[in-house]
């Protein structure tokens, strides 16, 4: 049981990177420090997308709409990081 926990929390921990490298990504298109003909980036930023958006399209329709501004991936990691503390408290560490 110890292990499925860690390995849970290790998940857990893998998509919090996950969010904040397509976080990053989103902002780096967003202020044009690199350009959407970098087929890379747009690869993994859609890629990213499409793995996340059943996720963050139910948190969307909860929040207010707040214009430009989209707050549901800072909700999905606020969630993500209390199941992790849940987790780590149920294991003992």
């Amino acid at each position: 049981m110890d292990a499925l926990l860690q390995i849970l929390s290790m998940l857990i921990s893998t998509v919090n990177m996950l969010i904040i490298i397509w976080f990053i990504i989103g902002l780096l298109f967003a202020f044009n420090v690199i350009g959407r003909d970098n087929q890379f980036f747009v690869q993994v930023y859609d890629a990213i997308s499409r793995l996340f958006e059943p996720v963050l399209a139910p948190i969307r329709r909860i929040l207010p709409d707040t214009g430009s501004i989209d707050f549901s991936p800072m909700v999905l990691l606020m969630l993500l990081y209390a199941a992790d503390i849940l987790i780590r408290s149920a294991a003992g560490y």
